[in-house]
């Protein structure tokens, strides 16, 4: 005989399904009279039991339900946390990249502007050595002119 299913006892049998929460009536082949009473006390303890399990499968199932939603509620929870940490370090992530690409253009801009001021002051230098390099002939040639005018005026005085 099935666990589940409970023979109750009394004028009509009945069977009762813990599984579908059913019950069937059976009529008895012979019935007496001396067991009624103890057949209808049996039978009401058969049936409280029988409510009270179902009470305590419905509470059961109740409180898998509502602790199904409390872990659903507490994974969204968490889910959530762990999202905005991860979606804070992304925005930090594109950020930096962002400055890093601003550094780089810069650094391009100042790297032209000191070979563009290196290339002025090289130019300087050599116009300023030509320029030293002119004074220094031009002292050169006052010399060798005094010298040729010196020369000159002693072969005239003489």
């Amino acid at each position: 005989m099935n666990p589940n299913v409970f023979l109750l006892p009394s004028s009509s049998t009945s069977l009762f399904d813990h599984r579908t929460g059913k019950q069937e009536s059976i009529k008895p082949a012979v019935s007496t009279n001396k067991m009624d009473g103890l057949e209808s006390s049996l039978h009401q303890l058969i049936h409280e039991y029988n409510q009270t399990s179902l009470k305590q499968r419905d509470q059961t199932e109740k409180s898998k339900k509502d602790a199904l939603r409390s872990a659903v509620r507490v994974s969204e929870m968490l889910v959530d946390t762990v999202n905005g940490g991860v979606q804070e370090s992304f925005l930090n992530e594109k950020r930096i990249e962002l400055e890093i690409r601003a550094l780089a253009t810069t650094i391009t801009q100042y790297t032209k502007q000191t070979d563009q001021w290196l290339a002025a002051s090289h130019s300087i230098n050599s116009v300023l050595k030509e320029i030293g390099d002119f004074e220094n002939w031009m002292k050169i040639m006052d010399y060798d002119c005094r010298s040729i005018n010196a020369a000159i005026r002693n072969i005239y005085q003489a």
